[in-house]
């Protein structure tokens, strides 16, 4: 049992990394991740890391302090319900592992994390990268948020006139830590005087 006295236990997220488009939102949200007050986890799919090879030049480098899992291992905590994260953020996620999530499938770590998610009412926030969709991919979309997750596709906004890749991808880390609760700077919020 925790006194009064102690601090307040930190916020354990989990981040997964899929094959879709888009490891610099991932890249951008560990950072911030780390500059927060929050114990970081990020599983990999294996796609995820040829992405990662394609888009991000310098690659992948994990702030200090994120624990890496292998996505086929079941030995994380997350893989139980007795010991869930406060929030998953999958970023970004492809039409593939939604798909695999909507399902149930839990074939290996991430899926089964992102399960017990769900099933212990835990934020699962999955941004999306894809366009146009079809409507497959949309029913998965209402079975994700009829479970409780919430879809957030990848759509950065423009009125704060961001001025590179990364204050563009920020745009959208903003209203994921926006979504699982976390204080911010990043960027000015509209209407509000800067």
């Amino acid at each position: 049992m925790q006194s009064s006295d102690d601090p307040k236990p930190k916020m354990r997220v989990l981040v997964g990394m899929t094959g879709a488009s888009g490891a610099l939102y991932a890249k951008r949200l560990l950072q911030q991740l780390a500059t927060l007050s929050v114990e970081t986890h990020l599983i990999m799919s294996p796609y995820a890391k040829q992405v990662v090879d394609a888009e991000l030049p310098d690659g992948l480098e994990l702030p200090q302090g994120v624990v890496n899992h292998q996505v086929k291992s079941m030995q994380i905590p997350f893989a139980s319900g007795s010991n869930p994260p406060d929030a998953m953020v999958i970023v970004p996620c492809s039409m593939g592992s939604m798909a695999r999530i909507a399902h149930g499938t839990s074939e290996d770590a991430m899926l089964r994390c992102a399960d017990v998610v769900l099933k212990e009412r835990r934020q699962l926030l999955l941004v999306v990268r894809e366009t146009p969709l079809n409507l497959i991919q949309l029913r998965n979309m209402v079975a994700i948020t009829e479970a409780g997750g919430t879809i957030m596709p990848a759509s950065p906004h423009f009125y704060n006139q961001p001025d590179g890749l990364n204050a563009l991808a920020d745009t959208v880390v903003a209203r994921i830590l926006d979504h699982i609760g976390l204080d911010h700077d990043l960027g000015v919020r509209w209407a509000q005087e800067s």
